[in-house]
C-alpha cells in the first residue's frame, strides 16, 4: 500500500482542529471533500482514526498514534523537498505587537546579510509551522495543552514577561493608575464558542477565572487601526485590557493609559527552536533575542506591590519558578565556530533550589 501524502496532511489538519469545518477552511476544501479524503484514508489503513459526530471530533487510540507517526513523516518529507538555505530564517509575527518585532529588527541589524523571512501566524500556527519546517523559530505563547499535544521535538525558552494596561476612553481623565473594578473590563479575544478561541483566549480566560472579573470579549480585529476605532467609536464607559506594546500608540492618539491597582498581569512570550542541529543563521537569531531581552529587561518581574500575575498553570510560569533563563552559549560558538545543536541552547538550567 502507498500512502497518499496529502491524505495524512488532511488528517494532521483535522487533528489539529478537532473540527472538519476548520479544517477544511485551513486547506481550502469543502467539507464534505474533507470528509471523503479522511474515509478514504481510514479506508487505506484499515481502522478508524477518527470518531465523529454532529457536535464533536475525536482521536481514537488508534488515530492518536497515527498522529505522531503522521507528523514525523510530513517533517521529513517537507526537509526533503525544501532546499537548505544557510542564509535565511523564517519567523512569524502576531499582528504588530512589538516582542517580534524588536527581536527582528536587531537581528537584522546585527545580520544584514541574512535574508529575515517574516510572515503572520498566531501562536498554535507558529508552533505547527515550527515542527513542519516552515518557520525556523517561534515567537508565541506557550500553553499547557501545546506541550500536551506536541511532547517531543522542539525547545523553548521565556523571551518576554510583557505588562497588561488598561487604556481609557476619549476624554477622560489622565492618570496613572486605575481599578479593574472600576467599570466593565473590555477585551480583544475570540472566545470558545466563536470557533477561533486560541492561545490569547487561553490567557484571558485564565484571567477571568483566577481575578473573578468577567471580560466583554469584542473578538480579534487584527491591525491596531482597527483595535483602535473600535475603543474610539465605544459609547459606553469601560477600560480596555490591552499589551503594553500599544500602549503608546493609544497614548499618541489622546486615550489615556493606565496600570491596574489590584494586579499587574503579565502576557509570556517565549522563543521556540526545533530539536536537532541549528543552522548558525537560527543559533545567532537566538542569541539575539537573548540579548535583546536582557537589554530591556524583558523576563524581570517585580514581585512588589501590586503583585505581579501570570496564570497559575502557565508554563512561563512554572519556568520562572523551576529554573534561571537560558544563557546562549553565543560566544562560544563565535571563537570556535561551531554550530550548536537545540541541546546547546539547554545548558546551566537547573531546578530551583528548595
Amino acid at each position: 500500500m502507498e500512502l497518499d501524502l496529502r491524505l495524512v496532511r488532511y488528517f494532521v489538519a483535522v487533528a489539529d482542529e478537532l473540527h472538519f469545518g476548520r479544517a477544511a477552511a485551513r486547506l481550502h476544501l469543502s467539507q464534505p471533500a474533507l470528509s471523503r479524503q479522511i474515509r478514504k484514508l481510514e479506508d487505506q489503513l484499515g481502522s478508524r482514526l477518527l470518531e465523529r459526530d454532529s457536535r464533536h471530533v475525536a482521536l481514537t487510540a488508534r488515530g492518536q498514534s497515527f498522529l505522531a507517526d503522521a507528523r514525523e513523516l510530513l517533517r521529513l518529507a517537507d526537509r526533503m523537498q525544501q532546499p537548505t538555505d544557510a542564509n535565511r530564517v523564517r519567523i512569524a509575527h502576531i499582528f504588530e505587537l512589538s516582542t517580534s518585532r524588536t527581536v527582528a529588527d536587531a537581528y537584522c541589524k546585527a545580520f544584514p546579510e541574512i535574508e529575515l523571512v517574516e510572515r503572520a501566524m498566531d501562536s498554535v500556527t507558529q508552533l505547527n509551522a515550527l515542527l513542519d519546517d516552515r518557520l525556523d523559530v517561534a515567537i508565541l505563547r506557550v500553553t499547557p495543552q501545546m506541550l500536551a499535544d506536541h511532547p517531543k521535538g522542539w525547545y523553548h525558552t521565556l523571551l518576554r514577561l510583557e505588562p497588561m494596561r488598561l487604556v481609557g476612553r476619549v476624554g477622560d481623565r489622565r492618570r496613572p493608575t486605575a481599578s479593574l473594578f472600576e467599570r466593565p473590563i473590555e477585551v480583544f479575544g475570540d472566545d470558545t464558542d466563536s470557533g477561533l478561541y486560541n492561545a490569547h483566549g487561553d490567557y484571558l480566560t485564565a484571567f477571568e477565572q483566577q481575578t473573578g472579573i468577567r471580560m466583554q470579549w469584542l473578538g480579534t480585529p487584527g491591525a491596531f487601526s482597527h483595535c483602535l476605532t473600535i475603543i474610539q467609536r465605544a459609547t459606553e464607559s469601560g477600560f480596555l485590557l490591552e499589551f503594553d506594546s500599544y500602549a503608546p500608540r493609544y497614548a499618541s492618539e489622546g486615550l489615556p493609559v493606565h496600570d491596574p491597582i489590584e494586579l499587574r498581569p503579565h502576557y509570556p512570550w517565549s522563543i521556540a527552536w526545533r530539536d536537532g542541529q541549528l543552522p548558525k543563521a537560527t543559533g545567532d537569531f537566538l542569541e539575539i533575542a537573548h540579548d535583546t531581552a536582557t537589554k530591556h529587561s524583558w523576563k524581570i518581574l517585580d514581585h512588589g506591590d501590586p503583585p505581579p500575575w501570570l496564570p497559575g498553570d502557565d508554563p512561563a510560569a512554572q519556568e520562572l519558578c523551576e529554573r534561571p533563563p537560558v544563557e546562549p552559549p553565543g560566544p562560544w560558538r563565535r571563537h570556535h565556530g561551531k554550530n550548536l545543536t537545540a541541546d546547546d541552547w539547554l545548558d546551566g538550567r537547573t531546578e530551583c533550589d528548595g
